[in-house]
C-alpha cells in the first residue's frame, strides 16, 4: 500500500526488534524522518545503515523503558532536534511466559508492566505535549495484542499489561481529541523471532496452527495498519484498536 510521510517525523520504540524494524522500513520508505529507540544499543547503531537511512534524515536514542529519566532524555531529544513528533508508535514490548500465577516472580511482572504499560503512558504525555506546544495535529499509535481480550494460561501479567493498554489508548484519545491528536491501537498477528520474548519451536508451530488465514504475520502486515491510522485517510478514526492478527483473536 502506498503512503506519503515526507519528511513527517515519526518516534518509533524497539526499533531494532522484528516489528519495530517492519515499521521503521515502511515509515522510511514513505519519506519520513525517523527517531529509532531501543535498549539494545548496539543493535540500535547499526539499524539506520540496514535500513539504508541518510545521514540528517534520523535519531536514534537507547531508551531504557524501565527508566523514567530515560525516557525524560528522549522526550528532550526530540524536543531539541524537532520541536515535537508527528507520529509516536509505542511498539516496544516484553513478553515472559511465567507460568502459574503461583510463581511469578516480582521483577518479571514489574518489567512487563514496566514496558509494556508505564513506558506507553510516559512517551504519550511527554510527546503529546510536545505537539501540544508546537500545535502539531499528530497522531499516536499503541502496539496492542490479541491478549488484551483473550486471558492465556501462563502469561497473566502480559495479558493484563495488554488490556490496561486499550483503556490507555481509549483515555489518551479521549482526552486528546479536542487538542488534534489522535490515538490508536494495533495488534499484530503473531510474528516470532524477538531476542527479548524468546519462545520455543513448539510454541511457535502451536501459535502458527491455531491462525485462521494459516500463515504469521509478513513484513507490511501491521506497519500497514500502523501507517493507514496515521495516514489523512484515518483522520476521523480516534480511540480504536485494529486487530491485523489473520483472524487469530476470534
Amino acid at each position: 500500500m502506498k503512503f506519503d510521510f515526507t519528511d513527517k517525523k515519526v518516534v518509533i520504540t524497539g526499533a531494532a526488534g522484528v516489528i519495530g524494524r517492519r515499521i521503521a522500513t515502511d515509515f522510511a520508505a514513505a519519506g519520513a524522518l525517523l527517531c529509532l529507540s531501543d535498549n539494545r544499543a548496539r543493535k540500535l547503531a547499526s539499524l539506520p545503515k540496514e535500513l539504508g537511512l541518510k545521514k540528517g534524515r534520523y535519531l536514534t536514542h537507547a531508551t531504557e523503558l524501565t527508566d523514567a529519566k530515560s525516557i525524560g532524555k528522549l522526550a528532550a531529544l526530540v524536543a531539541k532536534e524537532w520541536k515535537s513528533p508527528d507520529i509516536v508508535v509505542n511498539n516496544a514490548g516484553v513478553y515472559h511466559r511465567t507460568g502459574s500465577v503461583l510463581k511469578i516472580s516480582t521483577e518479571a511482572y514489574d518489567e512487563m508492566m514496566d514496558v509494556n504499560l508505564r513506558a506507553p503512558f510516559l512517551i504519550s504525555r511527554d510527546m503529546a505535549n510536545l505537539m501540544v506546544k508546537a500545535r502539531v495535529k499528530g497522531s499516536i499509535v499503541n502496539i496492542s495484542s490479541g491478549a488484551a481480550r483473550r486471558m492465556g494460561m501462563g502469561s497473566v501479567p502480559y495479558c493484563t499489561s495488554k488490556t490496561a493498554i486499550d483503556r490507555l489508548t481509549k483515555g489518551f484519545a479521549l482526552e486528546l481529541a479536542p487538542l488534534g491528536i489522535r490515538v490508536n491501537a494495533v495488534e499484530p498477528g503473531f510474528a516470532a523471532g524477538s531476542e527479548v520474548s524468546l519462545l520455543s519451536d513448539e510454541y511457535v508451530k502451536a501459535m502458527l496452527s491455531r491462525i485462521p488465514m494459516g500463515r504469521a504475520s509478513g513484513p507490511h502486515d501491521a506497519p500497514n495498519a500502523i501507517l493507514f491510522l496515521c495516514s489523512e485517510a484515518a483522520g476521523f478514526i480516534t480511540g480504536a484498536t485494529l486487530a491485523v492478527d489473520g483472524g487469530n483473536s476470534i
